[in-house]
C-alpha cells in the first residue's frame, strides 16, 4: 500500500478512490472526539467536511502490517492547521483499522509562555498565522 498516495487521496476528499484502500469490515476510531466509524461513515465524515485541504506526511514508521504516520493537515485557505497521528493496520494490502489522534496546531498556553520555558521546534512558527509561514513549514 502506498501510504503517501493514501494521504493525497484523503486530502483530495475523493470518496470513490479512498473506498478502494479499505477492507469492507474496516473501522476508524477518532479518539480525540470519541468517534467510531465504519468505512461509509468515515467517508461521509472525511469527504463532506467543509473546505479544501492540503497537507504533508511528515513521518512514516512501518512495523509488520502497521503503518504509523504523522501528517500535517491544513485548510487551503490557511485558516486551520492540525497534526494527526494515525495507526493504520493493514491485511492483504487493505486497511482493516485506523486509530487517529487529531491535534489543533497553535500557540503554547499562556502559563508556559509566561514561564519562558521550552524553545520552538521551528523558529517563529507558533507565533505567526499559518498563511505567513514558508510553504515547507505549513
Amino acid at each position: 500500500m502506498d501510504i503517501y498516495q493514501f494521504w493525497k487521496d484523503i486530502l483530495a476528499q475523493n470518496a470513490d478512490t479512498i473506498r478502494t484502500y479499505f477492507d469492507e469490515n474496516a473501522y476508524i476510531n477518532w479518539h480525540c472526539t470519541n468517534e467510531h466509524f465504519n468505512v461509509e461513515e468515515f467517508l461521509t465524515a472525511n469527504c463532506e467536511y467543509p473546505g479544501n485541504w492540503n497537507g504533508e506526511v511528515e513521518r512514516v514508521e512501518k512495523t509488520g502490517s502497521l503503518f504509523v504516520t504523522v501528517t500535517h493537515v491544513y485548510s487551503q485557505n490557511q485558516e486551520l492547521s492540525f497534526h494527526v497521528t494515525s495507526f493504520i493496520q493493514t491485511a492483504d494490502d487493505k486497511i482493516t483499522a485506523i486509530d487517529e489522534y487529531w491535534a489543533d496546531d497553535g500557540v503554547a498556553p499562556k502559563w508556559r509562555l509566561d514561564k519562558q520555558i521550552g524553545t520552538a521546534i521551528r523558529p517563529n512558527v507558533c507565533n505567526q498565522p499559518l498563511n505567513s509561514l514558508p510553504a515547507g513549514i505549513r
